[in-house]
Order: structure tokens, then C-alpha cells, then sequence
């Protein structure tokens, strides 16, 4: 076989999953905002929630290529990777620069979860922690929440355009992370461990019959 022409794979199901239901799940949540819908606007954030969840224990425990230390490097060799010439991608999954990306975009994402749990619109809907705080406290989580989602915005068009870029030199990262797999090249890649798909489907089931007791079955009757 030609080596140039073969493919490995590099992402599982899981990590694929929650890469491209996050994307549908935040143009839902812009959206449900956008037209006032609050209570779908919930229910959205909660499935989100769990996503969010589960890749964060999935980090720990998934897959090699979805685990933090798989991706995440010092500082050190980040600067070096930026700086060093190449013509294409030698890394498996993230690269050093894309693993800090992953990094920031999955803390915004908490830090938006967060502050929507405790954000109150003062009319009709309000986060189920609001009342465990004070109506200052609940204004900037509100003030937050919706400030941050500006920073989202600029973090996920900054990881848009980096895509275009590799897509540009060659390395077509938006295929791959639909098919889980990548060119080879020539490269000599170590083997990669992947965890089974039901340990994620078992996590997110879990997490969502939580999430579903507490937080979405009272707003069911309002939907």
C-alpha cells in the first residue's frame, strides 16, 4: 500500500459527536435567545451541560486522542511548534497550538453554563441557582453570561480560521473530524488506544437523567 495514501484513525465517535453537536447546539441556543424563547433556550443549555460534562470526564478517561494529556503541552513546546517550519501537520489529533484552543473554548463553555445556571432575565425565566444568591450576584452572572458568549464567538471564529488555514496547506482537518480519520503521509504515527463508545453513551445517559430529574422536568409543563 502506498504509504502517502493510507489513512489512520485518529478520532473517535465521542469526541466527533460532541464537536459537531456543540456547533448545532450553540446556533440553537443564539437563536431560542435571539427570539425570546427562554424555557427551549433551557432545555438547550442543559444538553449542553451534559455534553460538556461528559467531554470533560471523556478527557480523563476517553480515547487517546481526546485525553488532556494527549494534547497539552508546555508553554514551551507550544512556541516551538508555533515556530517551527513545516509544510504539513506531523501531529495526531490536536496540535499544540489547537490543544490550548480546545483548552480555552472548553473553559468558556463552563464559564457560560455557569453564569446561565445563576442568570435571571427578572421577568420570567431565571436559572435554577439563582436563589441561592443574591439579586447583585445573580445581575453579574447575568451581565456575564451574556458577555461571554461575545467571546465565544471570537474564539470559535479564530478556530475557524485556523482550520482554513491547515485546509489550505493541506491537511484537511474538517473531513477528518467527520470521518475520524487522517492521512497518513509519511509519518510514522504510534498506535492509539480508543476507549469503547458505550463508556461515553454511559456517561451521557447518566449525567442526563440528572440533569433531566432536577432541572428539566419542572419546566416541561412550560415548553
Amino acid at each position: 500500500m502506498d504509504k502517502t495514501k493510507s489513512s489512520i484513525q485518529v478520532w473517535d465517535s465521542p469526541t466527533r459527536l460532541f464537536h459537531w453537536s456543540v456547533v448545532g447546539l450553540l446556533i440553537g441556543l443564539w437563536w431560542t435567545a435571539s427570539i425570546g424563547e427562554m424555557h427551549w433556550h433551557q432545555v438547550l443549555g442543559y444538553v449542553l451541560l451534559d455534553l460538556v460534562l461528559c467531554r470533560l470526564i471523556w478527557g480523563w478517561v476517553g480515547s487517546d486522542t481526546a485525553r488532556f494529556a494527549f494534547f497539552i503541552v508546555s508553554p514551551k513546546k507550544m512556541l516551538k511548534y508555533l515556530f517551527e517550519k513545516r509544510k504539513t501537520s506531523s501531529t495526531l489529533g490536536h496540535n499544540p497550538i489547537g490543544g490550548y484552543m480546545v483548552v480555552l473554548l472548553l473553559s468558556l463553555l463552563s464559564l457560560q453554563l455557569m453564569s446561565g445556571l445563576l442568570a435571571t432575565d427578572d421577568i420570567f425565566t431565571e436559572g435554577p441557582l439563582v436563589k441561592y444568591v443574591s439579586s447583585t450576584t445573580a445581575a453579574w452572572f447575568t451581565w456575564l453570561h451574556k458577555n461571554n458568549f461575545n467571546l465565544i464567538l471570537v474564539f470559535s471564529s479564530m478556530h475557524i480560521l485556523a482550520v482554513l488555514v491547515h485546509l489550505l496547506k493541506g491537511d484537511n482537518l474538517i473531513t477528518a473530524m467527520f470521518t475520524g480519520k487522517k492521512e497518513r503521509g509519511n509519518a510514522d504515527y504510534p498506535s492509539l488506544k480508543f476507549t469503547h463508545t458505550f463508556v461515553a453513551l454511559g456517561l451521557f445517559i447518566v449525567i442526563g437523567l440528572v440533569i433531566f430529574y432536577f432541572w428539566v422536568q419542572p419546566i416541561l409543563p412550560m415548553l
